[in-house]
C-alpha cells in the first residue's frame, strides 16, 4: 500500500531535503582534511616495531616525556600571564574612552596577522645575539643576556600571539556586564580589588576559560615560533619534527602527533563542559 504524504508536509519534506545537500561541502572537507588524514596518521603510528604500544612512548621514553612536561608546563605559564595580562588591559579599554583608543587596541591586536615564524625572528630581534636587549645589557654592565633560543625565548613568543587574542574576548565579555551588579557591591562597602574578584572576574569566567584553553592548545601545537628559535628549546613539536625529518621514524612521529591532539582535544572538551559554551577547535 503505497503512503502518501499529506499535501502540507511535502514542502517541509522538500525543504529538508534541499538543506541537506548544504551539508555535502562541509561532510566532503571533513572527510577529505581530517577523518582519512586521521585515520592514516593512527595506522601508521601503530606500524613501527613496537606496534600499538608506540602511543604509550610518550610516558615510558624519558626523552619524550621531558619533551611533553616542557611543552605542558610552558604552555600552560604562557596561558596565565596571558589572562593575567589581558584581563587588565581588555578591561581597561572597554572601561575608558580617550584619543587613539581604536587605534591602541588594532596595535595589541596587530600581532595576529604575522606567522609563528615572524614572532620568532622578532623575538631574535629583541633577545638574541644581535638584540636590543643583549645591547644594552652589554652596554649596562659589559655582557649581553641573551635568552631567545630558549624556553623564555618561547615563551615571549607565545605570549606576544597569545595576548591578542584573549584581549579581543575580554572587551567583548567586558561589554555585556551588569554594570549595577558592581554599583550594589561598591554601595556594600566593597573596595575595588573586591568588586575586581567577587563580581567582574566571576562573570568573566566563562570567557577566560574558552579563551584560555584555545591559547592553551595554540601554545601546545605551536611549531613555527619554535622552529626559528630551536637552539636549546625540546617542546613535543619539534621533537615530532626531528623524528620525522631527521631519523625518519614515521611511526614515532605519527604516534607523538596522535598524543599532542588529543592532549589538545581533552583541554578544549574540558573547557567546553565547565563553560556551558562552544570552544572553537584549534589544531
Amino acid at each position: 500500500m503505497k503512503t502518501v504524504l499529506p499535501a502540507s508536509s511535502r514542502p517541509v519534506a522538500a525543504s529538508q531535503a534541499v538543506w541537506l545537500w548544504f551539508a555535502v561541502p562541509g561532510v566532503t572537507l571533513f572527510c577529505a582534511f581530517w577523518l582519512l588524514p586521521m585515520v592514516r596518521l593512527v595506522g601508521v603510528g601503530a606500524s613501527g616495531p613496537q606496534g600499538a604500544m608506540a602511543y604509550l612512548a610518550v610516558l615510558t621514553n624519558r626523552h619524550y616525556a621531558a619533551s611533553l612536561f616542557s611543552t605542558l608546563a610552558l604552555s600552560a605559564v604562557v596561558t596565565l600571564a596571558t589572562l593575567a595580562i589581558s584581563v587588565f588591559v581588555g578591561l581597561f579599554l572597554q572601561r575608558n574612552r580617550f584619543a587613539g583608543q581604536s587605534v591602541l587596541l588594532a596595535m595589541l591586536t596587530f600581532p595576529l596577522a604575522f606567522p609563528g615564524v615572524v614572532v620568532g625572528f622578532m623575538v631574535i630581534m629583541l633577545a638574541g645575539r644581535q638584540g636590543i636587549i643583549g645591547a644594552v645589557s652589554n652596554w649596562l654592565v659589559g655582557e649581553s643576556v641573551v635568552f631567545a633560543y630558549s624556553l623564555s625565548g618561547l615563551f615571549l613568543g607565545y605570549l606576544y600571539f597569545s595576548i591578542p587574542r584573549v584581549i579581543l574576548t575580554v572587551v567583548a565579555a567586558a561589554e555585556k556586564l551588569d554594570p549595577s551588579l558592581e554599583e550594589a557591591a561598591r554601595s556594600l562597602g566593597a573596595r575595588p580589588w573586591q568588586v575586581l574578584l567577587h563580581v567582574v572576574l566571576p562573570a568573566l569566567l566563562p570567557a577566560l576559560m574558552s579563551s584560555g584553553a584555545i591559547c592553551f592548545a595554540t601554545s601546545v601545537g605551536a611549531f613555527g615560533t619554535a622552529f626559528t628559535l630551536a637552539t636549546n628549546i625540546d617542546v613535543l613539536p619539534m621533537t615530532i619534527y626531528n623524528e620525522f625529518t631527521g631519523y625518519a621514524n614515521f611511526a614515532t612521529a605519527a604516534s607523538l602527533s596522535i598524543v599532542l591532539g588529543v592532549i589538545t582535544w581533552a583541554v578544549l572538551a574540558l573547557a567546553r563542559s565547565l563553560t556551558g559554551s562552544g570552544v572553537a577547535a584549534a589544531a
